[in-house]
């Protein structure tokens, strides 16, 4: 159980960082390792992703 809880809260600090990020401002490998985590997290079930945000205390303002 705490290896999952560890997983959620690393899951949501990622897609907060992912979330935040101003891509102009990154080396062009920076960006597309970003889009591979961001892909990566964007395949979760919503439900697990808002579990992970949770688990992180991170909400994403559309």
């Amino acid at each position: 159980m705490r290896e999952r809880e560890l997983l959620l809260k690393i899951t949501g600090v990622a897609a907060g960082l992912i979330a935040e990020l101003n891509t102009t401002d990154l080396p062009i490998r920076t960006v597309e390792a970003a889009d591979l985590l961001a892909t990566t997290i964007n395949q979760l079930p919503e439900d697990l992703l808002q579990d992970a945000l949770d688990a992180a205390h991170a909400t994403i303002v559309e």
